[in-house]
């Protein structure tokens, strides 16, 4: 069936983060892509949230919902995560390198420089699932 006029338009998710140009500009924080089920967060103690730890920032929290969720963005210099109640994965990169690290649930987890020392690794992906 073709849409006439006076019909609906059809309306196709390309899963860009809202507001990312904003985040970016107050926060300098890169959020490019998700499913909706990762969300930026004020960061308040005991919610449940993965509080993301960059070497020159204060901690970025995300608020995960549902039974799974990802979300893509550059955050530079992170070197550990505190997990929440989700399995979590990361995938961060330095230089041409990627390598990914599972999350402890409900603790630190030592991931990029904190696990390999001297090197500053750039946060690119978050995926949780329950």
């Amino acid at each position: 069936m073709l849409a006439t006029e006076g019909d609906p338009g059809y309306t196709v998710e390309d899963f860009k983060y809202p507001n990312a140009d904003k985040i970016l500009a107050e926060q300098n924080i890169i959020l490019k892509r998700g499913d909706g089920h990762i969300t930026l967060a004020d960061c308040v103690s005991g919610t449940g949230q993965l509080e993301i730890w960059p070497r020159e920032k204060d901690k970025v929290c995300f608020r995960v919902v549902g039974n799974s969720g990802w979300l893509t963005m550059e955050i530079p210099s992170v070197y550990v995560i505190r997990g929440n109640d989700y399995t979590t994965e990361v995938d961060m990169t330095v230089g041409s390198e990627q390598k990914s690290f599972d999350i402890d649930q409900n603790a630190w987890t030592s991931v990029g420089e904190g696990a390999d020392p001297g090197r500053e690794y750039l946060l690119m992906e978050i995926r949780s699932s329950k």
